[in-house]
């Protein structure tokens, strides 16, 4: 799902708005953490969210 960062919280989370309304509380996943994206407030993102909690995710995809 596409987003956007609405909040960064501690111990790496963050707060998305994705499409539809809802809100996703997300971290980063395994290869953006190697590889030391950063992600801050207002940045465009992709989230896997996970199929037995929705309001939970991945951030996979940083967009410009």
């Amino acid at each position: 799902m596409e987003g956007k960062i609405v909040e960064v919280m501690v111990g790496g989370n963050f707060r998305v708005d994705v499409q539809g309304g809802h809100s996703v509380l997300a971290q980063l996943g395994g290869r953006m953490r190697r590889n030391r994206i950063r992600v801050v407030l207002g940045d465009l993102v992709t989230v896997s969210v996970s199929p037995y909690d929705p309001s939970r995710g991945l951030i996979t995809f940083r967009g410009k």
